[in-house]
């Protein structure tokens, strides 16, 4: 089935389809896209087509609001909340070692672009609930998205909602809205009549953002419109885990997406003596900017070590189809 009219059979299918699973689930029809690009990143690289089964995918990332009720039915706490463990950062900082989280600083002057520590501070005390530190809280943001989740955090929520983490495939898909190949999520122009469709950096990162779209965090989930499947921010605002293993390249046959070897060849090979997988990120964040990160894209992917939580990171969650639920998305 071609994207291009999926959107418009995605009414029949849905009508089709069992009941949502949860509130505030979208039905994806099964179809084929195109994911990756050639004409960006080289990590993207090469395009090639998958076709997926369909399934329910939550309408926006996963608020405040929501984990809050989790870690308040369950009492769980998160990873940022825990010190590390000093036998997997060998040579760490000992200081460093208690709980945490990273956080985006913004410089007041142009900086070295070459090293991110210019803008990105571990900073003791910040977790979910205190997203810039332990000054914060969560006031005016409960409908913005959940930050400060590590892989483990969202392994938790999920297992605790009944649902599960998207393949990096079913989120692209999702995230294209019908449009095969398209640029962005809505187009191939990101500012249709100068209509800003996702919330991403305007001005010149990482010392100047111009608010232009109105935001100079993260925003509330459903203050941008939504793609041709009725999903919104999955372009901008925060990145989103995804269940794959991290590559460096797109692979038109990847047979281990997601198992052990895939795992233990997703580790950084510029840090050999901390060995921490990572899996793939997609959708960009509030903090990509046309001269740094240009990835509010469907087709743009970022390597996040599973141990890793950000003030830029969140996640939403899909059901499979309970007919197909063991049928994985598959590569041509």
């Amino acid at each position: 089935m071609s994207l291009v009219t999926a959107s418009a059979s995605s009414v029949a299918q849905r009508d089709s389809a069992h009941a949502p699973p949860a509130p505030n689930m979208v039905w994806i029809p099964s179809g084929e896209c195109i994911i990756g690009s050639d004409a960006h990143y080289p990590e993207e690289r090469p395009a090639h087509r998958v076709s997926v089964a369909g399934f329910w995918i939550d309408e926006c990332p996963v608020t405040n609001e929501q984990f809050a009720q989790f870690v308040d039915a369950t009492g769980y706490v998160t990873f940022a909340e825990l010190p590390p463990n000093p036998d997997h950062y060998p040579g760490a900082i000992p200081e460093l070692l208690n709980p945490g989280s990273l956080v985006f600083t913004k410089p007041h002057h142009p900086v070295d672009m070459s090293h991110m520590s210019n803008w990105w501070t571990f900073m003791l005390g910040a977790d979910w609930r205190h997203p810039q530190g332990p000054d914060s809280s969560l006031e005016g943001l409960l409908n913005h998205p959940v930050v400060h989740v590590a892989y483990v955090d969202v392994e938790a929520y999920a297992a605790w909602m009944g649902k599960e983490i998207p393949t990096e495939a079913e989120w692209e898909y999702a995230a294209r809205g019908g449009l095969d190949s398209a640029v962005y999520a809505w187009g191939n122009e990101f500012l249709p009549n100068g209509r800003f469709m996702a919330n991403t950096w305007q001005g010149r990162f990482p010392y100047e953002n111009l608010r232009a779209d109105g935001f100079e965090g993260t925003s509330p989930v459903d203050a941008f419109a939504p793609n041709g499947f009725g999903l919104h921010d999955m372009i901008g605002n925060v990145w989103e885990w995804t269940r794959d293993w991290y590559r460096t390249t797109h692979s038109a046959a990847r047979s281990d997406c997601c198992g052990p070897n895939a795992a233990a060849a997703s580790v950084d090979p510029c840090l050999p003596e901390i060995r921490i997988p990572r899996k793939v990120l997609k959708g960009g964040s509030h903090l990509c900017a046309p001269n740094y990160c240009r990835r509010y894209r469907p087709a743009a992917r970022y390597p996040q070590p599973i141990d890793t939580s950000t003030s830029h990171v969140g996640f939403r969650l899909i059901v499979r189809n309970s007919s197909r639920r063991d049928e994985a998305p598959s590569h041509s």
